[in-house]
């Protein structure tokens, strides 16, 4: 309902923007600058959070930003740079604007078009694999699904929460590197599920098939857990310790992790159970 309503954030990759090379006479703060030129940048009684990087020397920065990339006012450059001047200042008067580009909308769709074309591609050779090492098509779509369903989760979460949450959840190019990162763990942990079941099929062929399946899961599980748990630790310290920038990436990632672990035992496993008693 979020996704259909409300949509996604997306970010200058995708919408467009201005880049600004920037060079202080002192080092400055990146997540600093971002904050203060945000309050600056208010579009719509939202305020857009630039994004802020070191480039080149310590004391020269890039910021990129998509305030007013939809405006039809010709006089919308001079907009943007008066905003990001009085950011600026407030900062500090010893700084100097080195250069200025616009990204163009051509360039967002063509990135936009190759991140879905990268997500189906990997969709697909994973669900491939799975077929070859496994040789049942249930085990295919029941991984399928799952991944789908943690690509929704993922999606859906940062559609809900953009705008809410104190951190930026911007669809960028990071978000898709964050997005197959989780479909990569989804689909470990599935295939390990996958063995153990398969496993437990061959060990106990006049067993209850459901049965059989229960206590493959319930075997796994202890692992399953401990792996999850040991990833959610490290996720969490780089969360709360690794600065402004990559919170919304790791978020990503944390939620990733956590639906990517019940899937695999709550959507990937059942799949295959239905699907098993169609065939019959």
């Amino acid at each position: 309902a979020s996704l259909a309503t409300k949509g996604l954030n997306y970010g200058v990759d995708f919408t467009g923007g201005r880049s600004y090379i920037v060079r202080f006479d002192e080092t400055q703060t990146t997540s600093d600058i971002a904050s203060v030129l945000a309050e600056n940048f208010v579009e719509n009684d939202k305020e857009l959070t630039p994004e802020v990087k070191t480039y080149g020397a310590s004391n020269q920065v890039k910021i990129t930003t998509k305030y007013l990339i939809d405006s039809d006012d010709e006089s919308a450059d001079d907009i943007v740079e008066a905003a990001l001047n009085t950011g600026l200042k407030s900062i500090t008067s010893d700084y100097e604007i080195m250069s200025s580009q616009k990204v163009g909308p051509t360039i967002a769709d063509d990135i936009k078009q190759e991140s879905v074309w990268a997500v189906l591609f990997s969709l697909v050779v994973i669900f491939l694999y799975i077929i070859l090492r496994f040789r049942k098509v249930e085990f295919g779509i029941g991984a399928l699904v799952a991944m789908f369903h943690d690509v929704l989760i993922v999606l859906s979460l940062f559609s809900i929460f953009y705008g809410i949450l104190p951190f930026s959840l911007e669809i960028d190019q990071a978000f898709i590197a964050a997005i197959l990162t989780v479909v990569g763990y989804s689909i470990n942990d599935t295939v390990v599920v996958f063995d153990r079941i398969r496993e437990y099929l061959g060990l106990h062929k006049r067993a209850e098939y459901n049965s059989v399946i229960n206590n493959a899961l319930n075997s796994t599980l202890s692992r399953t857990l401990n792996t999850s748990l040991s990833t959610l630790v490290v996720l969490l310290m780089i969360f709360f310790f690794g600065g402004e920038v990559i919170r919304g990436f790791v978020f990503a990632l944390i939620v990733g992790v956590v639906v990517g672990t019940y899937s695999s035992l709550c959507v990937a496993s059942p799949v295959v159970v239905d699907l098993a008693k169609k065939k019959k």
